[in-house]
């Protein structure tokens, strides 16, 4: 299997493509990328392997996309909570908010504690348009979840890395390799740096897409939302 890795430009032009063009809003392509995280969380760690997930989440679309995996985990049997420094400000963010509440998730204030006690965490902080500095409070945040020894699924690319070049030569992410990574949509160039499990999300994608952005994406097997691939040293799938 060999699947190209997309641009961080041509993934930001295929989202604005799906909402002007294929008339997908942004709640519903961030439920089905949160949809496709708590499914790689479920394949990876079942409940049976401990229910405590820690989701901490950055202030834009990818700390979305980790608030509605957490919905979904509640929905199946896990202990979700939320680490949430720098919360987005906009009514969608606000109302994922308020459905977590609504399952009395909570969101918790102190980190390193909330390590402590979780089984698996979900890296939904920065995404594919990261482009660095790290500002505080990420640069504690993810030195804390770099040392720490839980298993990690980071969502789309690890925090602090950046998506052409990979991660940081040094400082809070440089020796960062989460246990799995869910690529959204395509893989990004920072793949090719990256070893362990990994798996893709995004099985609503058209021909037409697919083509225009010349896409080899695999195909989704049942009625799942992800299909796990494999790295090799070259980045390629």
């Amino acid at each position: 299997m060999s699947l190209k890795a997309i641009s961080s430009k041509d993934a930001a032009s295929l989202d604005k493509d799906l909402m002007e063009i294929g008339g997908w809003s942004l709640d519903q392509l961030m439920e089905l990328a949160g949809l496709s995280v708590s499914q790689a969380v479920y394949r990876m760690h079942p409940p049976t392997s401990g229910k405590n997930i820690l989701v901490v989440c950055g202030p834009g679309n990818n700390g979305g996309d980790g608030l509605v995996a957490a919905r979904h985990l509640a929905q199946y049997g896990y202990t979700p909570s939320i680490y949430y420094p720098k919360q987005g400000k906009n009514e969608l963010y606000q109302r994922l908010k308020t459905q977590l509440t609504n399952l009395s998730v909570p969101f918790v204030d102190d980190l390193p504690v909330a390590i402590k006690s979780a089984d698996f965490l979900v890296d939904a902080i920065f995404g594919f348009s990261f482009g660095g500095p790290l500002r505080e409070p990420f640069p504690t945040v993810i030195s804390q979840i770099e040392s720490s020894t839980i298993p990690v699924l980071s969502v789309d690319a690890p925090s602090s890395w950046d998506v052409e070049s990979g991660p940081p030569k040094q400082g809070p992410g440089s020796k960062f390799m989460p246990e799995a990574l869910i690529s959204l949509t395509a893989p990004k160039p920072c793949v090719k740096y990256y070893h362990g499990r990994h798996f893709l999300g995004g099985r609503f994608l058209t021909k037409s897409i697919t083509d225009k952005y010349d896409l080899d994406l695999p195909v989704y097997p049942g009625i799942d939302q992800i299909v796990e691939v494999g790295v090799s040293g070259e980045g390629r799938l």
